[in-house]
């Protein structure tokens, strides 16, 4: 459905933002991402008591086995990413971690029965290929091996997530979600106390305080539910290969906004994944 494509082009265009966000608060990813699932779920909690909605507990107990695994590997995925940017450069955990689409297309015809076309293949190859000169690999020293098998433990965590979230559809969206991100911070929260420690109150200012509400509301809270809601009625293979959006965003507004460098390469490979991405969608509706 359209609509449901347009919720997950959304998500991904902020999920792109965060990282304008990250820039300006000073405690480690780790904590950020932990605020981030906690907020989130307060976020959703509040929501709905302001809408005067119940959660539906008894549809949540029927899978809330696959929610709290799916959330489980959410806060997993970011803590294996984490490690993995201290083993080997960004650009090769970058390359690693978007691997995640094409193992989500590669099971999805045995795990969801969904047909891989001959477009939707040569797509994601086209798009991994872009994020590949997005990254830089190739650039600078990719460190050892360690690194490279944390980001593809951190990848094939999020292609489980798309996977473990086509059988959870008829839950609300902001109901999964928030099971989902309390999850993820739970699992989250061991890894933040005897790795990272939690922020000082010195660290937490004002302007720290506000940022990390944004991104727990903004960039989770809300942007979770949009794309956790749109997995739906979006096919598996669809959903990942849009998910290469997010980080094209991100890297064409550090070079807008930041005013990073952007390299000839980078701006091909940005280009080359938006197309992949539009030429993957292109009749899909009609076929529907």
């Amino acid at each position: 459905m359209k609509s449901d494509k347009l919720k997950l082009i959304t998500s991904m265009v902020i999920f792109g933002t965060i990282g304008l966000l990250r820039r300006s608060i000073p405690c480690s990813s780790a904590v950020v991402a932990l605020v981030r699932g906690f907020v989130g779920v307060a976020f959703l909690l509040l929501w709905r008591l302001a809408k005067g909605k119940r959660m539906n507990l008894s549809a949540i107990r029927k899978k809330l086995p696959l929610l709290i695994l799916s959330g489980a590997l959410i806060g997993f995925n970011w803590v294996c990413l984490f490690e993995a940017y201290g083993y080997t450069s960004v650009s090769v955990a970058t390359v690693c971690y978007y691997m995640a689409p094409l193992f989500v297309i590669l099971a999805s015809p045995l795990v969801l029965k969904e047909k891989l076309t001959t477009k939707k293949g040569l797509c994601v190859l086209f798009a991994f290929g872009g994020m590949a000169l997005c990254s830089g690999l190739g650039q600078e020293d990719g460190g050892d091996w360690r690194g490279v098998a944390l980001a593809l433990a951190a990848a094939a965590m999020y292609a489980s997530v798309i996977l473990l979230n086509k059988r959870t559809a008829e839950i609300d969206a902001e109901e999964r979600t928030a099971v989902q991100l309390l999850s993820a911070a739970l699992a989250l929260l061991p890894y933040v106390l005897l790795k990272t420690g939690l922020p000082t109150a010195s660290e937490l200012t004002g302007k720290v305080i506000l940022l990390l509400l944004l991104a727990g509301i903004v960039h989770t809270g809300f942007a979770y539910t949009l794309y956790f809601g749109s997995l739906g009625g979006v096919s598996a293979q669809s959903a990942a290969l849009l998910s290469y959006i997010d980080p094209v965003v991100a890297i064409l507004l550090s070079a807008l906004l930041l005013h990073e460098k952007m390299s000839l390469a980078t701006a091909i490979g940005a280009g080359t994944v938006i197309l992949s991405a539009i030429l993957s969608e292109l009749g899909e509706d009609s076929k529907a």
